[in-house]
């Protein structure tokens, strides 16, 4: 069969921008208000929640609640690539057909690692399945009107990693985006990305592959670290952007927009939302909040309470005064502190291992989320190791060091 004739890879790239920083697919909370919302933050590209590929080629509802006229719209919704996940090839081609002007590639989800996607038989579970992987992607490469892209996580072994990733071009994936984790490394378990696998992979394929990285992003100055270690093409941000859209924020150093006051941002995102078509957005506002508010919350917690109390019935309007309007008063009221300046600077920690260093940000702002280990903050356990490893002596360029001589 010969393939349509459409952008390959790097000449997708160029053509929607050459974006650096992208807004990861997340299930119920990539949907449109938010997307918008990131870009005002400095997302270049964003990619839809994703969508189960049977149900959006089968039930119309199914696409009406994930979708509005206002997605994939050329003024305020582009780029855009739409994910699904799928263990069907010609379900695949039907959902994505119903969406080829309304993005500008489809994305085949294959990170997923939670346990409805081990149930489902979809996401990283496919990892199991290469035949299978090969035939969906290959299927819409030869069949759809758009590109296809895949994104993948990696396996503890980088030589069968490589690998993976090669047959998963060769199938017709026009950019790769990796998750530097493996599909165990989830909830407690997550840990750190390793970028140094995903910089082997990036090394040993094809020269003009477009290589998105996936992990490990707390802060805006990481995106800079992860470009030059990994050697990518563009930064993707999951959950970092969930706790703070402006963790894409590079153009300058401006507090405001790397680090949000909780009542501007909240505001912002509602005015959005007020605007926004569509049962999608509507449904992600409660997440969104809890997260945005993580850090406020606690102490808070009659803000808490309203929050938890929202139902599909309670209105926009009383979600404004009993919600959005008691936080900015709240914060308000903090500014009017006489030593505010000084309460409200953002300090830097010494730089960590990894490369990284954390940074106290006053609760008010937005901020990282470091997930709990075995009921460890994720910050303390990563400051533990950090610790461990610099005793040791096991810096990034000693490890390097010690695998130069064990090589000669």
């Amino acid at each position: 069969m010969t393939v349509l004739s459409k952008l390959n890879g790097r000449a997708l790239y160029e053509a929607i921008g050459k974006p650096k920083t992208i807004v990861a697919p997340m299930v119920d909370q990539s949907e449109l208000a938010w997307r918008i919302l990131s870009r005002r933050y400095g997302a270049d590209l964003c990619y839809t929640p994703m969508f189960h590929a049977k149900l959006f080629a089968t039930q119309e509802k199914y696409r009406k609640d994930m979708m509005s006229e206002l997605d994939g719209d050329e003024k305020v919704d582009r780029p855009l690539i739409v994910q699904f996940c799928a263990n069907d090839p010609e379900y695949l081609l039907q959902a994505a057909r119903h969406v080829v002007d309304k993005c500008d590639a489809v994305d085949l989800n294959l990170g997923c690692p939670q346990g409805i996607a081990k149930k489902g038989n979809y996401g990283s579970f496919l990892m199991d399945d290469w035949n299978l992987v090969h035939k969906l992607i290959r299927h819409l490469h030869e069949n759809l009107s758009i590109p296809i892209t895949a994104k993948i996580r990696v396996y503890d072994d980088k030589e069968k990693s490589l690998e993976y990733a090669k047959m998963v071009l060769d199938a017709g994936a026009q950019f790769l985006t990796i998750h530097g984790r493996t599909r165990e490394m989830k909830g407690q378990q997550t840990g750190l990305a390793n970028w140094e696998t995903l910089r082997y992979i990036r090394d040993n394929l094809p020269k003009d592959t477009v290589f998105f990285a996936n992990g490990n992003i707390l802060y805006s100055d990481d995106l800079g670290r992860c470009l030059e270690k990994v050697n990518a093409d563009a930064v993707m941000s999951a959950e970092g952007n969930l706790f703070n859209p402006g963790v894409f924020w590079t153009i300058t150093e401006d507090k405001e927009k790397q680090f949000p006051r909780l009542d501007k941002i909240v505001r912002e995102y509602f005015e959005i939302l007020k605007t926004t078509p569509g049962y999608a957005s509507r449904k992600a506002l409660k997440s969104h909040l809890f997260r945005l508010l993580r850090t406020f919350l606690p102490i808070h917690t009659d803000v808490r309470a309203e929050i938890a109390a929202i139902h599909k019935g309670t209105t926009l309007d009383e979600i404004e005064e009993k919600v959005v309007g008691k936080i900015e008063s709240i914060v308000e009221s903090i500014f009017k502190q006489e030593n505010i300046e000084e309460l409200d600077s953002i300090k830097n920690g010494p730089e960590e291992y990894w490369g990284g260093s954390y940074k106290e940000v006053p609760y008010w702002r937005c901020q990282p989320y470091f997930r709990p280990v075995d009921g460890i903050s994720g910050k303390e356990v990563v400051k533990k190791l950090s610790e461990k490893k610099r005793l040791q002596g096991e810096t990034p360029e000693n490890e390097e060091a010690q695998k130069k001589r064990k090589r000669e």
